[in-house]
């Protein structure tokens, strides 16, 4: 396989020998069909929320770069979210690499490039979740100069943080819009229970 497929930061979707189901099952179906069963809404609901979170932290943080809301009030509304969002995070992925990708992959042999591909996406979303990990805790351990404001010096260690953090999100988006592309329409195709799921 071309290894440019599994490049986050350049792909534009799946390669074409993955695209039969969605070409067939393309996403302006997906809402509506018999065979979206409770398994694959619930899983596109994680999804939803992972792009919704994130972006509302980012969101949180350039409010505090800004200088708009203070490290103090910052760090108890961010701490417990950006925790939230990187252990979820990392639950699913693994909730995925042992159960549902075999199963998905025993349905439909012709896909399993495609399983490896998304395989590949979680190691290296794995590592930018850790990278995003530690960045975070060096800025929010931060000491709060005067006015509640984080001394000069740590905007180092938010610009560490903005930085990970951003590389994260954009793999991630990436990554859910073809983890999704290549696993709906295989569902819709099939239905869950002959799926097995």
């Amino acid at each position: 396989m071309d290894q440019s497929v599994f490049d986050l930061d350049t792909r534009t979707g799946l390669p074409a020998d993955l695209r039969d189901l969605l070409d067939r099952y393309p996403r302006e179906i997906w809402t509506g069909h018999q065979n979206l069963g409770a398994t694959a809404r619930f899983w596109l609901q994680r999804h939803d929320m992972f792009r919704e979170l994130g972006p509302a932290l980012q969101g949180a943080l350039s409010q505090q770069r800004e200088g708009t809301v203070a490290m103090g009030p910052f760090r108890q509304w961010f701490a417990p979210r950006l925790q939230f969002f990187l252990t979820q995070l990392e639950d699913h992925h693994g909730i995925e690499d042992q159960h549902y990708f075999p199963v998905f992959q025993r349905a439909e042999r012709k896909l399993a490039h495609g399983f490896e591909l998304l395989e590949a996406d979680h190691d290296v979303i794995h590592r930018d979740l850790l990278a995003t990990a530690e960045t975070a805790n060096r800025f929010l351990a931060v000491e709060i100069g005067s006015g509640g404001q984080p001394r000069d010096d740590a905007r180092r260690a938010s610009d560490a943080y903005a930085d990970a953090s951003e590389r994260l999100l954009d793999r991630l988006v990436r990554h859910l819009a073809d983890e999704e592309d290549l696993i709906i329409p295989l569902i819709l195709d099939r239905g869950e229970t002959a799926i097995g799921i």
